[in-house]
């Protein structure tokens, strides 16, 4: 998927080649300037740097860049002025780049032969001798010279970066490939694409703007985010034009400060990434964006394939929990609500989304071994007789016995949640009485979630409650019954709670 410019149409004027003229004498800086007024290389002309003395010569060397040429005297402050500044620009400044050229009018005090051994010069011509033609037959020979190796340095560079740009290409599609969930998958991505820009300014990370989005059956669907206003990002008019040039195209694009990366699945769906905020990307970076995408496609459909399957998972786990709902007279959406509060709480105290994810997709299963209870306990409408409590309580050691064994990781989990999430925190619960942490995380999350959907909803043994006594009683029950992380989290997200009951309301 290459990525393609936007490139204006006129083209910008070429820089000129910068010439330093190092002589304590004034007319030879006339002179030179006026000699080669009319010189030009591949398009580009000269312009003048002077100085009147080594001292002055070191400070432009130090404030200047891309000196092609260093027209340099030798006798100044000092009889070795020149030849100083010369091994100075050399071995202090490291500059092997600028052509130095030493003009002398007293050949004897500096001969050429010992300076062309002893200083790293390129070129010694006496002042008498530099005829207007011999100056620029010397600044064409010396400027070709800098060209080419700059042009080599370069080469060298191009490929130190594009040797480590591979490097952070190839971790960054091992990070991606790591991912595990979409929205793991996009958050990877979008801090992905970033590491491998080198977008690591805070000033340009403060005024970043990014988007992981999933484009399936012409709709667009917001995974991801990076934004620093704290506000949410919707799909604007600019950022859906852009996102649609990149469909209609089918390649990424960069343009005006934005870059959308494309990124197709072999099933018709496409993962869509949208940075605003960037700043020019080399012609080193685009490459390695699209070696990058190719990966990254690979990784999109490893991990569509590995969704569909677990798509197909979690709704047998779902019609499962229908049939043991069904049976005690329950809307089947009780496991929905309860998967959903799972889900938020675990990221609420600190789950990472990987975990989170698996407890939502294992919880539907914690009641299942009331497949084993007796319809006239379980659909008995009072209150139960200690016998029938006793024979109720076994559904949570039933439903581990049904799912343990597996090396699966959503049914390892759902035995878990299923043999511990009557336990209650101060240990007075079933069928083990385990105290605090040591009932699994998963299973103190369930509890409260739990709690939270019965109280909240008609039973067939009761109405539902007011959500002000719930939020009440829950709190009572924080530090005995439940655990009180988690119930801080569930009333500091009280209302997202709410709305999860909305969404999948009984019926």
């Amino acid at each position: 998927m290459p990525l393609s410019f936007l490139k204006k149409t006129s083209e910008p004027k070429l820089p000129s080649w910068k010439i330093l003229i190092v002589d304590d004498e004034k007319d030879i800086h006339t002179v030179t300037k006026m000699a080669l007024k009319r010189f030009e290389l591949e398009g580009r002309d000269l312009s003048f740097l002077h100085a009147y003395s080594a001292e002055e010569a070191r400070k432009v060397l130090t404030e200047e860049t891309e000196i092609a040429l260093v027209f340099l005297d030798v006798v100044m402050e000092t009889d070795e002025a020149g030849l100083e500044l010369a091994r100075w620009m050399r071995e202090d400044l490291k500059n092997k780049f600028t052509r130095i050229v030493l003009r002398t009018g007293q050949p004897g005090q500096a001969p050429e032969e010992k300076v062309i051994m002893e200083y790293d010069i390129n070129d010694y011509k006496e002042k008498t001798e530099l005829s207007r033609v011999k100056l620029f037959t010397t600044v064409y020979t010396a400027l070709r010279a800098y060209r080419d190796i700059i042009k080599i340095e370069e080469a060298r560079i191009y490929q130190e970066l594009y040797r480590g740009g591979l490097e952070r290409v190839i971790d960054a599609t091992s990070e991606v490939l790591e991912k595990h969930t979409l929205v793991q998958f996009f958050n990877g991505l979008l801090q992905q694409v970033m590491s491998l820009l080198r977008i690591n300014d805070q000033s340009m990370l403060v005024q970043m703007k990014g988007i992981g989005a999933l484009y399936s059956e012409n709709d667009y669907e917001i995974i991801a985010e990076i934004n620093n206003n704290d506000t949410e990002i919707s799909l604007d008019d600019e950022a859906l034009g852009y996102l649609n040039q990149a469909i209609t195209a089918k390649k990424s694009i960069v343009s005006d400060g934005v870059l959308v990366g494309y990124f197709p699945s072999k099933n018709n769906k496409i993962s869509l990434l949208y940075l605003k905020g960037i700043k020019e990307i080399s012609d080193i970076d685009a490459k390695l964006l699209e070696i990058f995408s190719g990966s990254v496609s690979l990784a999109f459909d490893n991990l569509l394939l590995n969704k569909e399957i677990i798509d197909t998972q979690e709704e047998l786990i779902y019609r499962l929990g229908d049939v043991v709902e069904s049976r005690s007279k329950e809307a089947g959406n009780h496991i929905r609500r309860m998967s959903e509060v799972c889900y938020l709480l675990a990221l609420a105290i600190g789950m990472s989304e990987e975990e989170a994810t698996l407890l939502k997709q294992a919880a539907p299963m914690h009641d299942i071994g009331k497949v084993a209870t007796p319809d006239a306990i379980l659909l008995k409408p009072g209150k139960l007789t200690p016998e029938e409590m006793e024979i109720m309580k076994q559904h949570a050691s039933i439903g581990f016995n049904i799912l343990k064994g597996s090396e699966r990781p959503i049914l390892k989990s759902a035995a878990i949640i299923s043999a511990q999430h009557h336990e209650k925190f101060d240990g007075t619960g079933y069928p083990n009485k385990l105290k605090g942490e040591d009932i699994h995380a998963f299973a103190r999350i369930a509890a409260a979630a739990d709690v939270f959907d019965a109280l909240t909803h008609k039973r067939c043994y009761k109405e539902a409650w007011p959500i002000e006594e719930v939020i009440s009683t829950i709190k009572e029950m924080g530090g005995n019954h439940l655990d009180p992380k988690v119930v801080d989290a569930l009333i500091n997200n009280i209302e997202k709670a709410i709305d999860i009951n909305e969404k999948f309301k009984d019926g």
